[in-house]
């Protein structure tokens, strides 16, 4: 066993940079130095012997002339050393000088300084030599009786330890242990005491809790965490018992400890499936995310909540606690509001939506009056989105929610806003009922709205679908409102030539003449460049974005004035009235062309634009029935197929999530009878509580059993070659931020090698925790040596080192054998998510790192797509209706988050050249975006290796 394995409790932090002393040295200060050089000098020889050092002939010296001190720094000192220092021969028999040591620690249990005694019954929990510790036996026991409870605590401890470890010593632990708990009035000493029995003698801690049980409350929170762990082990081992301990652990839900409580539910979840235990957990659960300030707490508590979701006999309980669940919006960190308004919308049901509904509305209400925070405006949008959901499924709820989201259409955040009209397009598409009332509310805060591309969807929206005549009459006068005066632009030049105001007693410069491209003049005085400023802020909405150039919006008002005006001609017969509301529609399209052309924008319009509106234009000089019909009838069924084909997605999505939920039974399955189980088959459970600790160390050994062959053996890297002098080989465990590498060395020569060291360096964001120990490896013998690596940011890195060995006898120098780079797999960081469009688009325009790859010989298009998602770990956000069909092109959005929490995005533009023949391959690129330069190549790079394998 190497010194690296050996069994240590205390870690001690090492600085690199300091020469080793020598053992004269250190034998030196030991001996004649004072209290302080021999603090010094102690604490050398035990940084040396932790590095591997052996040291023999100090133990005497430290013995003679350290070990009498009274110092209490030095005595702690003592503690670690003895911990450390080996304690036998080579061949097992303990040293003689420790009986020298055995006999001064007997006078430590008996010091007067209660520090000193407890701190050496703490360190003989850790010795492992039952000759040493027979001799304290007595002084051990005789501790339990002390005045001051860290004594008694402590030496409660150590009694366990040694009954575990070596039972002979103490037979009688047990009896005396559950003696000094019913005397016992200090709550660490009986929570150790307790701690004891439910680990050395389950039946007498069962029969002290049942003589104390009704006090349980009254104990402190240290104990109450013990009870309850012992109350889920024997109902976990014995389900019988149930009833006798349920009634305890529904007082421990009152407790005043957060921590008890937390405990105490998780307890009863598994004991009881009883409708009143799960709504006593999940109201327990409420409380504390309520309570408990830390944001990691809420978070942690809020996944139980929504464990208890999964099962399906517990969602029920859970929907009536929706309302409790929304208290849980009161927290300001947005993350938990996320988690929260997902459970309650999953939990919604028709019993409790309107309750729900009139919570988020008043939310939605307070977001507005809140002063602007850098959350609020997201909050907002999950408000809505929320909102949006619970329309679709309950529809009468629409009717309440369009009148107060409707305001938000004039709200300065877009995202919001955008939210807000993308709910109203599918709301008047779905609920025909709801239409006079969205168009009137629409027609309100029209004129209020300050985003050009809110504008756009607004514009659509009425043009789609006002169909009286009084409607289509206000849409006409709400877009004249907001055009301002016409034609544009000679009103624009007026106001450009405008006289100054009488009361502006400003001195003016000379007038100058100028000729506009029209050829009309314009008088321009010196002053004019400041009043551009005042006139922008007095502009109507429409007016202003066309004058800032954004004529997308132009084009989108003709298809909005030609979809009302043939609508007007089919509903009044008037051919005067007919052909004036269409003169008018087409002045205003006149105009805006007329303003594009002009100088007078920031931008002049683009050529698309112009073709638009001139269509509209010619469209209704020509009103024919073929583009009536394109115009008002084929829009609107493009927009109901595509919200079709999303409300079935969402369908698809929703039933597969249940049908993982669903727990199916087969018929032919065997019953099982509670009764008639044998004891080693109750545990069909897994212990709570070993199942965290396995997780905490990182240990996944259930999971790989299943297919050992897909797990271990692919993640093994050989690293020399079979005819090196020494082999090696590495198995590498990922386990989220940390990487433990097993090497195997194995020794192929018929030489001892000494000092067997394996080097190791990392490339990326990758830190190598401890240096490996030497070993000596006799001659065809191996060892395994293990290294830990820590893991910073999704990156490709890569561990490369050598092995570095001295053949035993030989005069030559150190030998070296190196070894091949281990690759880190990005894939083991990445996980798929999914984000919505808008959030795609705005991460894509914010992320600054960008790598393109493309090189493949894959001949299908969708072969190629699920390649890249196989290979890649990402997640498709295009929509499989999108990508079905073959059309010779395919382009798909591609989303993943590393365990970091970073996000990587990915676009597929990628085409089949069919000139080439039909077995060309796909051509085209992958562009790959990430907010760091390591990410975007390392995903670039994980994609061409891919391409490359299957080239091969």
């Amino acid at each position: 066993m190497t010194a690296a394995e050996n069994v240590c409790y205390t870690l001690i932090n090492v600085p690199m940079d300091s020469e080793p002393p020598s053992e004269i040295s250190l034998k030196n200060d030991l001996e004649k130095g004072d209290v302080k050089l021999k603090t010094e000098a102690l604490k050398k020889v035990i940084i040396m012997i932790l590095n591997g050092e052996k040291l023999p002939g100090l133990l005497m010296t430290i013995i003679r002339f350290v070990l009498p001190l009274q110092d209490h720094t030095i005595k702690k000192l003592l503690l670690v050393f003895w911990e450390i220092v080996p304690k036998t021969t080579p061949d097992g028999r303990l040293l003689q000088e420790m009986i020298l040591v055995c006999d001064a620690y007997r006078k430590d249990l008996q010091h007067p300084n209660e520090f000193i005694r407890g701190s050496t019954l703490r360190f003989l929990c850790k010795l492992k030599e039952a000759e040493l510790l027979e001799p304290l036996m007595p002084a051990i026991r005789a501790c339990l009786e002390h005045r001051h409870s860290y004594v008694r605590r402590n030496a409660v401890l150590a009694i366990y330890t040694i009954y575990r470890n070596f039972e002979h010593l103490i037979p009688d632990a047990p009896e005396l242990i559950h003696d000094f708990l019913v005397n016992e009035k200090d709550a660490s000493c009986k929570r150790n005491a307790f701690m004891m029995l439910i680990h050395a003698d389950q039946d007498r801690a069962l029969d002290y809790l049942s003589t104390c049980i009704d006090q349980v409350q009254t104990f402190g929170d240290i104990l109450q965490l013990v009870i309850v762990e012992l109350i889920y082990k024997v109902c976990h081992a014995n389900p019988s018992e149930r009833a006798r301990f349920i009634r305890c652990i529904y007082n421990l839900l009152q407790s005043s400890s957060p921590a008890v409580k937390y405990e105490a539910a998780g307890t009863l979840v598994t004991l009881s499936s009883a409708p009143t235990a799960i709504k006593a957990a999940a109201q327990c659960y409420i409380d504390l995310i309520i309570k408990e300030s830390d944001n990691n707490v809420k978070l942690i508590v809020l996944d139980r909540l929504i464990e208890l979701k999964e099962h399906p006999s517990h969602e029920r309980v859970l929907q009536d606690l929706v309302m409790d669940i929304l208290r849980v919006l009161s927290t300001p960190d947005l993350e938990v509001r996320k988690k929260t308004l997902q459970l309650a919308l999953d939990l919604v049901s028709s019993r409790n939506v309107e309750e729900l509904v009139i919570v988020l509305k008043k939310e939605v209400i307070k977001t507005n009056n809140v002063t602007e925070h850098e959350d609020t405006d997201k909050y907002r949008q999950l408000l809505v989105r929320t909102l949006h959901s619970c329309s679709v499924r309950f529809p009468d709820m629409a009717a309440n929610v369009i009148p107060v989201l409707m305001e938000f259409l004039s709200d300065n955040n877009e995202a919001a806003a955008a939210d807000v009209l993308e709910f109203v397009r599918e709301a008047i598409q779905r609920f025909d009922n709801l239409r006079p009332l969205i168009v009137e509310k629409m027609l309100e805060v029209f004129h209020a709205i300050k985003s050009v591309k809110i504008y756009r969807g607004a514009l659509w929206i009425l043009g789609e679908y006002c169909s009286t005549k009084e409607d289509i009459q206000s849409v006409m006068t709400e877009v004249r409102r907001s055009l301002g005066e016409i034609p544009i632009v000679e009103s624009e030049i007026k106001k450009e030539a405008g006289e100054l105001k009488p009361e502006e007693e400003v001195s003016v410069g000379p007038a100058q003449k100028l000729v506009t491209e029209m050829g009309t003049y314009a008088t321009q005085s010196a002053l004019s460049s400041s009043r551009p400023a005042k006139k922008e802020e007095d502009r109507p909405p429409l007016r202003g974005f066309l004058l800032d150039g954004d004529f997308f919006v132009a084009a989108s008002l003709a298809t909005t004035l030609t979809k009302i005006a043939l609508r007007y001609v089919s509903l009044v017969q008037e051919k005067k009235k007919q052909n004036s509301f269409n003169a008018e529609a087409m002045l205003l399209m006149a105009t805006i062309l007329h303003l594009g052309k002009s100088s007078l924008p920031k931008k002049p319009i683009t050529d698309d634009d112009v073709d638009r509106i001139s269509l509209c234009l010619k469209v209704l000089s020509e009103c024919s029935p073929l583009m009536n019909d394109i115009f008002n009838k084929e829009c609107r069924q493009s927009l109901s197929h595509m919200l079709s084909a999303k409300l079935e997605e969402e369908k698809l999505s929703q039933k597969k999530e249940s049908e993982k939920r669903n727990v199916t039974i087969q018929p032919d399955d065997p019953i099982s009878f509670m009764q008639l189980t044998a004891k080693n088959e109750m545990n069909s459970k897994e212990d709570q509580f070993q199942l965290s600790l396995l997780a905490a160390m990182g240990n996944t050994q259930r999971k790989e059993a299943a297919d050992p062959l897909a797990s271990k053996l692919n993640k093994v890297t050989q690293l020399t070659g079979f005819s090196d002098p020494v082999y090696a080989e590495a198995y590498v465990h990922v386990n989220q931020y940390d990487i433990v590498l097993d090497v195997l060395v194995v020794n192929q020569t018929s030489d001892t090698l000494q000092n067997c060291t394996l080097e190791l360096a990392t490339l990326g964001d990758l830190k190598l925790v401890e240096k490996p120990s030497p070993l000596t490896l006799a001659p065809h013998d191996f060892a395994n040596i293990k290294a830990n690596v820590k893991v910073a940011s999704t990156e490709n890195g890569i561990i490369f080192g050598n092995v570095v060995y001295d053949v035993s006898g030989a005069a030559s120098d150190r030998n070296c054998v190196v070894l091949s780079d281990i690759h880190i797999d990005i894939m083991d960081y990445i996980q798929p998510a999914s984000c919505t469009d808008a959030e795609f688009r705005q991460m894509w325009a914010e992320f600054e790192w960008e790598n393109k790859v493309m090189n493949t010989n894959i001949v299908d298009l969708n072969e190629y797509l699920q390649h890249i998602l196989k290979s890649t770990n990402m997640k498709c956000l295009t929509p499989e209706k999108a990508l079905s069909g073959y059309c010779g092109f395919m382009a798909a959005n591609l989303y993943a988050r590393s365990i970091f929490g970073e996000d990587a995005l990915a676009n597929v533009s990628i085409e089949k050249p069919i000139h080439l023949g039909p077995e060309a391959p796909v051509t085209g690129h992958i562009r790959i975006r990430a907010k760091s330069q390591g990410m975007a190549l390392s995903l670039g790079d994980k994609i061409n290796l891919s391409q490359k394998k299957t080239g091969l």
